[in-house]
Formats: C-alpha cells, sequence, structure tokens
C-alpha cells in the first residue's frame, strides 16, 4: 500500500438481533381490541375468536370474561353499599374507578398485542378460566 493511501474505513458491525416482527397479526389483535368494547363487542370477539382461535385473542377474552363477572359483583356490592351514608357511597366511587382503571390498562394492552394481566385480578382470571376460549 502507498504511503499516500489512507487503509479503508472499517464497515460497522451489524446488529445480531435485529428488530423481531410484530408478536401479533392484526385479525389476533382484533379480536383483543374488540373484546373490551362494550359487553356486544365481547360477544363479537367470542363469535370471531371461534373461526380463527388465538393465543392473544385467548387471552384477553378471559381477562374480559373475568372482568365482566367482576362488574356484575360490584353492581351486587353496590347495592348494598348504597345504604350507607357517605362511607358506602365513597366506596361505591372508589370500586367504579378501580373499574374503569382496570379495563383501559386491558384495552392498551390488546391495543400494544401484548398478553398483559390487569393488575392484581388478571392472573386470577387467567387461573380460573385457564382454558376457556382455547
Amino acid at each position: 500500500m502507498p504511503d499516500n493511501q489512507t487503509p479503508p474505513a472499517a464497515q460497522p458491525p451489524q446488529s445480531a438481533n435485529p428488530t423481531p416482527p410484530p408478536a401479533t397479526g392484526g385479525e389476533d389483535k382484533t379480536v383483543a381490541i374488540v373484546a373490551y368494547i362494550t359487553l356486544i363487542g365481547f360477544i363479537v370477539a367470542i363469535i370471531v375468536h371461534m373461526n380463527k382461535k388465538t393465543k392473544l385473542g385467548a387471552f384477553h377474552l378471559r381477562q374480559m370474561l373475568g372482568f365482566v363477572l367482576t362488574g356484575i359483583a360490584v353492581v351486587f356490592c353496590e347495592i348494598i353499599l348504597v345504604f350507607i351514608p357517605i362511607l358506602g357511597w365513597l366506596c361505591i366511587m372508589a370500586l367504579w374507578a378501580s373499574m374503569l382503571v382496570l379495563w383501559i390498562l386491558g384495552l392498551v394492552a390488546a391495543i400494544n398485542g401484548e398478553m398483559k394481566p390487569m393488575p392484581v385480578v388478571g392472573p386470577l382470571y387467567q387461573k380460573w378460566f385457564g382454558t376457556t376460549f382455547d
């Protein structure tokens, strides 16, 4: 090599871990998302899921099934708590605020295509309804 030439630039190292493809397909996420949109959406998601079963869809259907049943239990508790002045009413507001937070967290996980359970109750839903929708 002549003195006036510089050595060729070193090639940057290739990334050993390229960005992984999305974990789920569009239809898979659709079932998961629709499950969280009202009771009618939950029923529609079950019907769509029966045609093409996916792990993400089954996971979020189980989460929403538990959420719906929890909502029914909250309504029954509300019937009793409404007769307790102030403290009962505060408990009702706290229960419904908690339900709203759980619903939002479940919906966000479905939109992101994650199999992330709702806090506190989500793992219980997966345990109780473990093979439902599979």
